[in-house]
């Protein structure tokens, strides 16, 4: 090779070295003054807040009259602020909660819930996963009940995971869609949260017979605490599938199960689910099998649905929401919000997220909030809400504490805290 090439070739290299060099220090520059940049003087305000206070249904109000709960705080702030509060949260659980946890008994009001569960594999990057599988029966004598709880601690075998198996307070027909049942339920995911390192994201509904009632039921009303659900051998009674938007849904059921027309309602709602994923291919993610010769006892084939559930984890801020409510009504369902007081039985809300742009496409309901977060929307820019041809609401949304605060009580979880709230009036449908 020429001397004028082997120079030519070293002036490049050193050019080439001398520009990844320049690329380097700057990016450390840029990472470092991002990591310099303080915190607001509100995260300081609240960590002394904190350091004598617990984040409790009793202090929130206290706490929101603090002056710092409604500082605006950019996104690291916000990230800071929500941190501590369930850094502060999850001490506060740990600690009132540790006897029932020994106990491994749930207790409210006049009702008690024992549940038993076993780990499987070891516990991955995140937290463990959570199989919450609820036990056949209802309408029977308490040690009816009592055997079919026994009996479910066997089924099922997840590859890695917290396998858990409640028992019913009741001994009622419809044990697992009684309206306690909800409150029990985000009690003990809590706690599995809190004592096993559950993580929030990877939590799982399963049941068999009256345990598949209840999971039809559930799976919808409470969707935002699943990442998905399988339904063994149940009915759904008056519920329907709007719900199951953001979760996936398998139904396992014996192609011989006539009682009660199980298997063929299985059938009504593998087209119910179909049509619904044909009309919204990034929702409705489900399976239906009816297995060939089984009756009300499938032999196990339906512990397929462990592995396949295993495969999903929780949308947290879905883009599209459909909240059908149950005759059990709740004040929240992902990102929307309506309080019991202008809530009611069978109300629809139909809302998605495009960019900046929140769409309400259906409501029955006159008065809904919707909660904001930065995997939802860009909070540094204006975030507009509409319905029909009309804006509702066009402003940027202050991060705050007090919103953090309070939705972090709302699901004592920290998977689904938001950052900020917009309140919009609709016109009912």
């Amino acid at each position: 090779m020429c001397k004028t090439c082997n120079t030519g070739i070293a002036r490049l290299a050193q050019a080439c070295f001398v520009y990844i060099l320049l690329t380097v220090l700057l990016s450390s520059a840029a990472a470092l003054a991002q990591e310099e940049q303080p915190l607001a003087p509100a995260i300081e305000e609240l960590s002394t807040w904190l350091s004598s206070n617990s984040l409790t249904h009793d202090s929130i109000p206290q706490l929101l009259n603090e002056a710092f709960a409604a500082s605006p705080l950019s996104t690291a702030d916000a990230e800071a602020a929500a941190n501590l509060l369930w850094q502060n949260r999850l001490h506060f659980l740990r600690t009132e909660r540790a006897a029932e946890m020994d106990a491994r008994l749930i207790k409210i009001d006049n009702m008690s819930m024992p549940f038993w569960f076993k780990v499987f594999g070891d516990e991955p990057p995140g937290g463990r996963s959570l199989f919450i599988s609820m036990h056949g029966g209802g309408g029977a004598p308490a040690a009816v009940n009592d055997g079919q709880y026994e009996n479910q601690k066997k089924l099922y075998k997840p590859e890695e995971g917290v396998y858990l198996v409640p028992r019913a307070p009741t001994n009622s027909w419809n044990l697992w869609h009684e309206k306690h049942i909800d409150i029990f339920f985000d009690r003990l995911i809590t706690n599995m949260i809190a004592f096993q390192n559950v993580n929030p994201d990877r939590v799982y509904l399963m049941g068999y017979s009256a345990g598949g009632d209840g999971v039809y039921q559930l799976a919808p009303r409470m969707a935002d605490r699943w990442a998905a659900a399988s339904m063994m051998a149940g009915h759904p009674n008056e519920t329907t599938p709007d719900g199951l938007r953001n979760i996936a849904f398998a139904i396992h059921m014996g192609e011989k199960d006539s009682a009660y027309n199980r298997n063929r309602i299985a059938k009504e709602w593998k087209d119910q689910l179909a049509t619904l994923r044909q009309n919204d291919s990034t929702g409705y993610e489900h399976v239906v099998q009816l297995h060939s010769g089984r009756g009300h006892w499938m032999n196990l084939d339906d512990a397929v649905a462990v592995p396949w559930m295993a495969q999903f984890s929780r949308r947290r801020f879905p883009k599209r929401v459909v909240w059908k409510s149950d005759d059990v009504i709740h004040d929240r369902l992902y990102w929307l919000q309506a309080s019991p007081q202008t809530n009611s039985a069978r109300a629809k809300v139909v809302a998605e997220c495009e960019g900046n742009t929140v769409r309400f496409l259906e409501s029955t309901l006159n008065q809904v909030d919707v909660l904001i977060h930065d995997d939802l929307v860009d909070m540094n820019e204006t975030i507009s809400v509409v319905s029909d041809d009309s804006t509702l609401f066009e402003a940027r949304v202050p991060r705050t504490i007090s919103v953090i605060a309070q939705s972090l009580l709302d699901r004592d979880e920290p998977g689904s805290i938001a950052y900020g709230r917009i309140s919009v009036q609709l016109s009912p449908e």
